[in-house]
């Protein structure tokens, strides 16, 4: 299909889908005619019953300003046969970095139904994606794939050319830490590995500008595994903290520093969430609404009501550190003092808004009689202290393991072990970092009688607890952990360490821990039970691969509520 100017203009001013700066209008027209290329592939994302995003980013072969004239099409099958809706023509612009996101509503999608969509601009035409619709009313089932953490440098994108491979999937929910900030210096994170010398992040340097949080996004959606993900059904994401940079909150974050020339924390954040927007096919935020509030629902029939959360930005008190925040009294630590400003009920990771949000959600969902309530959220909400690898490990090979580390990760392993003598959180930037902000959400929990599963990213640790309330007697809800899809692990420090084992022995909530696996989760969600798979990729040193399901555990609802304790499936 030929886009010309002709056609152009016969589209000028008419109304219809939503798209995100790139419907054309009655401007005067600057159009650029000249070679382009599809380079980044294709993607669809928050799906609706009749509805969903659809994205892609055109490459000017050549130096222009002119807008570049798109369609979309949308079929009910591979070979286009039956084209069941287009857009308008829609323009990719320089000023939104040549990308186009649309949002094809009411255009004779059908609820629950597979469709393939492509791309047209100047005689090109784009890979093929596939998408699928929310389903509406009685639903069998639902299928879902879960992954986080993608650093470049450090391997290939594995897991995601096994989600491309699934036989099934309804969607690929991302839970965060999508790109990484840092640099390509030697000692930044994950320029170590050995696959660095052929994935060094572009630009070089940390990203802080506009342009540079553009490049960086580019890099990432030009990788052939993370196209094929993307290709291969609707992406539903959320940002966490390398988004923008290293243990946001607020106000801040770790890894920005205005006095090493990185400018101030509003641009910055600016600057990375309009590339986010861009970049990502995510529903653009309501007019008048802040980017930052990207907490939205999604409705899969009868079976589930997904809740995607934001922890990072919008609401987040600065993190607590040991270091900073335990008082030294007569050389030993307070931790009466620490525990008392750990629990201080004006610390929040989410406001108010967004609380009273979730409140209102799984109430609904509650009462429309859907089976689970799932949170789509950044991080671990699990009750975790540090482990005790003596606890675990003979003597003998405590001292062997020991003796063979580098001088910083036996120190880790020395602070852990000190650290796991008392109850005190072993990561105060997850939800153990804000425990009274944990139980208004368990609290919300209890009072709709919801059967929630909590999905987190993270931590690059695969994770499968049982959450229970501050008092430890109702066990209100379920949590998986999806661990990295390359990003390194704590197990990565220490192979073969048994860290999963002295995590589980240390803490009530944690029935399974693996410190090193790459890979996602593969979410089944049915009536009366819900199934997660662990999965595992063999390796990310490498494009030749398997896969392997670590573990299979298996959720049931409580009776009035929360769920059963989990079950090896």
């Amino acid at each position: 299909m030929q886009i010309d100017r002709r056609k152009a203009l016969a589209f000028l001013g008419l109304g219809g889908a939503a798209s995100a700066g790139s419907a054309v209008s009655a401007a005067p027209l600057n159009i650029y005619q000249g070679e382009v290329a599809f380079e980044h592939g294709v993607a669809s994302g928050d799906p609706e019953p009749t509805c969903a995003i659809f994205w892609t980013r055109v490459t000017p072969k050549a130096a222009t300003e002119g807008d570049v004239l798109v369609e979309l099409e949308v079929a009910a099958d591979p070979a286009f046969r039956t084209v069941i809706g287009s857009s308008k023509v829609l323009r990719a612009r320089a000023s939104r970095d040549w990308t186009v996101k649309h949002d094809l509503d009411g255009k004779g999608l059908k609820p629950g139904t597979e469709y393939w969509y492509r791309f047209v601009a100047n005689g090109v035409t784009s890979p093929v994606g596939r998408t699928k619709t929310l389903p509406v009313g009685s639903t069998r089932d639902v299928v879902l794939a879960v992954a986080s953490c993608t650093l470049y440098p450090n391997g290939y994108f594995n897991a995601y050319d096994a989600i491309a491979r699934l036989p099934r999937v309804d969607a690929v929910l991302h839970l965060g830490d999508y790109i990484y900030e840092y640099g390509a210096g030697p000692k930044d994170y994950g320029m170590g590995s050995p696959t660095a010398t052929t994935r060094v992040p572009d630009p070089p340097h940390e990203i802080v500008t506009l342009a540079d949080y553009r490049r960086r996004h580019a890099q990432y959606k030009s990788d052939p595994a993370a196209q094929a993900a993307h290709a291969r059904a609707p992406w539903i994401v959320v940002w966490d903290d390398h988004e923008t940079a290293n243990d946001g909150w607020i106000g801040g974050a770790e890894n920005h520093d205005p006095d090493k020339g990185e400018g101030d924390w509003a641009t910055r954040k600016a600057n990375a969430l309009k590339a986010y927007y861009e970049w990502m096919p995510i529903r653009e935020a309501a007019p008048g609404a802040l980017p930052e509030a990207t907490w939205r629902d999604f409705q899969f029939g009868d079976v589930a009501t997904l809740l995607m959360t934001e922890t990072r930005l919008t609401a987040r008190s600065e993190q607590l550190t040991y270091d900073r925040d335990l008082p030294m009294v007569d050389g030993k630590p307070d931790l009466a003092a620490f525990t008392a400003k750990l629990k201080d009920p004006a610390r929040r990771l989410m406001g108010e808004g967004q609380e009273a949000w979730l409140s209102r959600q799984i109430s609904a969902s509650v009462k429309a009689g859907k089976a689970w309530q799932v949170l789509g959220n950044q991080v671990v909400m699990g009750r975790v202290s540090a482990p005790d690898l003596k606890t675990v490990m003979e003597p003998a090979k405590y001292a062997a393991l020991i003796e063979g580390l580098p001088d910083y990760a036996k120190r880790r392993v020395e602070r852990s072990i000190a650290m796991s003598a008392h109850d005190i959180p072993s990561n105060l930037d997850a939800w153990d970092g804000y425990p009274a902000d944990r139980e208004r959400l368990y609290d919300i929990f209890k009072a709709a009688k919801a059967k929630p599963i909590v999905l987190a990213g993270d931590s690059h640790m695969f994770w499968a607890n049982e959450l229970w309330d501050g008092v430890g007697k109702t066990r209100v809800a379920a949590e998986f952990g999806a661990t990295s899809v390359t990003s390194p692990g704590y197990g990565d420090l220490m192979p073969g360490a048994p860290l999963g084992e002295a995590f589980v022995a240390r803490n009530k909530e944690v029935k399974y821990a693996h410190p090193s696996a790459k890979g996602f989760i593969l979410l089944t969600l049915e009536h009366g039970k819900a199934t997660s798979e662990l999965i595992a990729v063999s390796t990310i040193l490498e494009t030749t691969y398997t896969t392997s399901v670590l573990k299979r555990f298996v959720v049931t609802p409580g009776k009035g509520g929360g769920v059963e304790a989990l079950a090896e499936g």
